[in-house]
C-alpha cells in the first residue's frame, strides 16, 4: 500500500457535528520552539474513554468544549491505539514503554481486587519506568489518579519512580465512597490511605492543579490518569445512585454517562487553565488519550467491538497532542501510534535516555506531530486469552478461536470482510510476523478469577 505524503488527513465521514472545520488538511512549515530548557511534560490519560466519545471525534449527544479546543490547538490522531483492550496491560506498557506481555503484570486482563490477590504481584520495583527514568534526568514526578499496577506495600508509585502520588490503586472505585468493588477503602496519598469527601474526578482536577502551582525548580512530569468515565456510572450528582448500588458494574445510563463527561472536560479544561495562569502553557507538552476502547455507553461508530475486544472499538482510541509554538495548530494525522509510542516521544522531547536492558518497542512520533515527517507505515501487535492481532499499514491479521481473518482497513474500519482468501500472500506473511513476535512475549499465565477492570 502506498502511503499518502501529506500529514494531515481528515475523516469525513466520521466527523459530522465535530470540529472538522477546525483541522487544517495542508503540510504546515514546522514550528519552532521559543523555550530553552526542556518542557514540562502532563500526560493525561481517561479511562474507558471510546474513540468516539469526544464531540471532535464525533459523539453526537453531548459535548466536549476543552477536550475539542485542546485538539484545535494541537494534532489530532485518527489511528491512535491502545496497547490492549483493557486497564493494566494498557498501563503497564505506557509506565514501561514496552510490550505488555513482557511483563507479568502485563498479562493481567485485568489485576484483581487488592482483597483477592494482595501484593503478590505488580510492576517490579527495579523496573525502569518513564518516571524513574525522567526522575533520573532531572525531572520531578508524580502520578494523580488510578495506578492499577500492583499493591502495597511491594508496589505501588512511589516504588516506581514517582516522587508523588494521590489516586486510586486499583480498577476502579466508588465516584463518592472511594471504596474499591470488594468494598475496600481506596483513596491514597503517597504510601498512605485517606479519606477525602468529593467526586473522584474532582479531587483529582483540583490535586492536578495544585501541582502544577508549585514553585520548582526542576521541569515536571504529571501523569493525571482519571478514572472517568470508567464505572460505576455516576455522574458529581448521583450520590444517592451511590448510595444504592450493589455492585460498581450495575445500571448507568446514557445521561450519567454525559454528566460524567462533562466532568472530565470540565476538569480538563481547569487544569490547561492552570497552565495557562502559572505561564507555563508554551513550556508544557500535553498529551491526552484513553487506555482502551469504551464500554456500555461509549459511541465508537463506525467501528465495531468494545473493551476486551481486539476489533477496532476495542483499541482504537483518541489522541490529542498540544505544544504551543512546537506543535502546530489545528492538525489532524492519520499516523498509527500505540501507547508505547507517547512513552518513546516522550523521552525523546526531554532528552531522556531508555535503559538498554530493557529497550523501549515504542517510537518517538515527535517528527511526525510537528509536521517535519509524513505518516509512515509500521506493524503494532496485540493479544489477549481470546484474540490475537496485528495491524501492519492497511491491513489487519485477527484471530479468533480458530477463525483468523484479514481486514483491510482503508476500505472497511467496521471489520466485515475476510480478505483471508482474497489476498492469501498478505495473509500468510502477517500470520508469520504474528507467530514470530508471539514467541517473544511471555506466555500467558493459567487462568484465575479475577475482577477489577
Amino acid at each position: 500500500m502506498k502511503v499518502p505524503k501529506s500529514i494531515p488527513t481528515t475523516r469525513r465521514g466520521f466527523l459530522k457535528g465535530a470540529v472538522a472545520g477546525a483541522l487544517i488538511t495542508k503540510m504546515r512549515p514546522p514550528f519552532t520552539s521559543a523555550a530553552t530548557q526542556r518542557p514540562n511534560v502532563l500526560f493525561i490519560l481517561a479511562d474507558d474513554l471510546g474513540w468516539g466519545d469526544l464531540s471532535c471525534y464525533g459523539r453526537p449527544d453531548y459535548r466536549t468544549p476543552h477536550l475539542d479546543n485542546l485538539a484545535r490547538q494541537g494534532t489530532r490522531f485518527t489511528a491512535a491505539y491502545s496497547a490492549s483492550p483493557v486497564c493494566t496491560p494498557t498501563r503497564c506498557a505506557f509506565i514501561t514503554g514496552r510490550y505488555p506481555a513482557r511483563t507479568l503484570v502485563g498479562l493481567e486482563e485485568p489485576l484483581a481486587w487488592r482483597k483477592n490477590i494482595g501484593d503478590r504481584l505488580g510492576l517490579p520495583a527495579d523496573h525502569p519506568t518513564i518516571a524513574s527514568l525522567l526522575r533520573s534526568n532531572g525531572y520531578e514526578t508524580a502520578l494523580i489518579g488510578k495506578w492499577h499496577l500492583g499493591y502495597l506495600p511491594k508496589y505501588g508509585p512511589l516504588q516506581s519512580g514517582f516522587n508523588e502520588f494521590f489516586g486510586i490503586m486499583s480498577g476502579g472505585a466508588d465516584y463518592f465512597t472511594h471504596k474499591d468493588g470488594a468494598g475496600e477503602p481506596d483513596l491514597y496519598e503517597g504510601k498512605a490511605s485517606v479519606e477525602r469527601i468529593g467526586y473522584v474526578t474532582d479531587l483529582l482536577t483540583e490535586s492536578a492543579i495544585k501541582y502544577i502551582a508549585k514553585h520548582r525548580d526542576h521541569p515536571f512530569y504529571l501523569s493525571l490518569h482519571y478514572t472517568a468515565p470508567h464505572w460505576p456510572w455516576e455522574g458529581p450528582g448521583d450520590e444517592q445512585v451511590s448510595k444504592t448500588l450493589k455492585s460498581l458494574v450495575e445500571g448507568g445510563s446514557l445521561k450519567a454517562y454525559a454528566a460524567m463527561m462533562k466532568s472530565l472536560d470540565d476538569g480538563i479544561g481547569r487544569v490547561m487553565k492552570a497552565l495557562g495562569d502559572a505561564k507555563l502553557h508554551r513550556d508544557t507538552l500535553v498529551i491526552f488519550t484513553s487506555d482502551n476502547g469504551g464500554e456500555r455507553f461509549s459511541y465508537n461508530w463506525p467501528f465495531t467491538g468494545q473493551k476486551l475486544d481486539l476489533h477496532e472499538g476495542g483499541i482504537r482510541v483518541p489522541a490529542i497532542v498540544r505544544w504551543p509554538g512546537v506543535v502546530p495548530p489545528g492538525l489532524s494525522t492519520d499516523q498509527v501510534a500505540i501507547t508505547m509510542d507517547w512513552t518513546a516521544t516522550i523521552l525523546g522531547v526531554t532528552q531522556t535516555k531508555a535503559d538498554p536492558n530493557y529497550p523501549i518497542d515504542g517510537q518517538d512520533l515527535f517528527q511526525v506531530i510537528k509536521g517535519v515527517r509524513p505518516v509512515y507505515e509500521r506493524t503494532i501487535f496485540w493479544r489477549t486469552r481470546r484474540q490475537d492481532a496485528l495491524r501492519s499499514g492497511k491491513w489487519k491479521y485477527l484471530k479468533e478461536g480458530k477463525s483468523e481473518y484479514l481486514f483491510d482497513l482503508s476500505v472497511d474500519e467496521r471489520e466485515q470482510a475476510n480478505f483471508k482468501e482474497k489476498s492469501p500472500d498478505v495473509f500468510k506473511q502477517l500470520q508469520a510476523e504474528y507467530q514470530k513476535w508471539q514467541s517473544q512475549m511471555l506466555p500467558l499465565p493459567e487462568i484465575k478469577s479475577n475482577s477489577g477492570r
